[in-house]
């Protein structure tokens, strides 16, 4: 076997994705089912010239650590980690004004995965996390993501305050979420090229994070509560700005 690392990412959508991305390698793919769902997987398979294994339920399981896998696990080559100075590279190829999602410290990988997948829909050219303290694109993400973590460019930093500096001088506009913000969502305007700054689950986005934003905003809250979800308010903020794009 190579001596890459090596990953299981289980579940229809992310199977499919990885299936689908010529540019991984992949080493084992297992199922516990036959039907419907799993047919245009067989395919993929049989394209790429790979041999399904057929296995119990109980043996994915206990191979996996859980039974949320859908009858499904490939095993694949980990993909090359990006940096900033890929992703300056990556957004010059792109065509604008960009839109951009920063997430500050969101380790919950379930959050992760569901802001992925609210990135994919919204046609988000890039989303950038600190490298430190943050969710990877593990397998969960990978599964909860559906297919988006191999769709959206993920771009881990190591220095998130440095490569907001970085895209500023490049033209984008950065505003962060905050509850504190006296500004709402539905004030900004966000015709030019923004990155979004989303706050870590309950911390919210660092000091010097929101020192480096152009602006802040809040998103309204009608209720008793008085925040939402991580993973909610990226798609209620990214789709603000997918209204107003469209708007115009």
């Amino acid at each position: 076997m190579s001596n890459k690392q090596i990953q299981k990412s289980f579940g229809i959508h992310a199977v499919k994705a990885v299936l689908k991305n010529h540019n991984l390698e992949i080493f084992q793919i297992q199922m516990a089912r036959r039907d419907d769902r799993t047919r245009s997987l067989r395919e993929l398979c049989q394209q790429r010239n790979l041999t399904v294994e057929e296995v119990s339920r109980d043996e994915l399981t206990k191979r996996l650590g859980t039974d949320r896998h859908q009858g499904v696990m490939v095993e694949h080559a980990v993909p090359e980690q990006s940096n900033s100075k890929d992703l300056m590279t990556h957004l010059r190829q792109c065509e604008g004004p960009w839109l951009i999602l920063v997430l500050d410290g969101v380790q919950d990988p379930h959050n992760l995965g569901a802001c992925l997948r609210s990135a994919d829909a919204a046609g988000v050219h890039a989303v950038i996390a600190p490298e430190d303290r943050s969710a990877s694109l593990t397998p969960v993400v990978r599964k909860v993501a559906a297919g988006a973590a191999e769709s959206v460019p993920f771009f881990p930093v190591t220095n998130l305050v440095r490569t907001l500096k970085q895209l500023k001088e490049a033209g984008v506009w950065v505003f962060g979420a905050t509850d504190a913000a006296d500004a709402p969502l539905y004030d900004q305007e966000f015709d030019a090229s923004v990155a979004l700054v989303m706050g870590a689950e309950g911390a919210g986005i660092r000091r010097l994070t929101r020192d480096a934003c152009d602006g802040l905003f809040s998103i309204p809250m009608a209720g008793s509560v008085s925040s939402l979800n991580v993973s909610v308010a990226t798609g209620v903020t990214l789709y603000e700005v997918v209204r107003q794009r469209l708007h115009k």
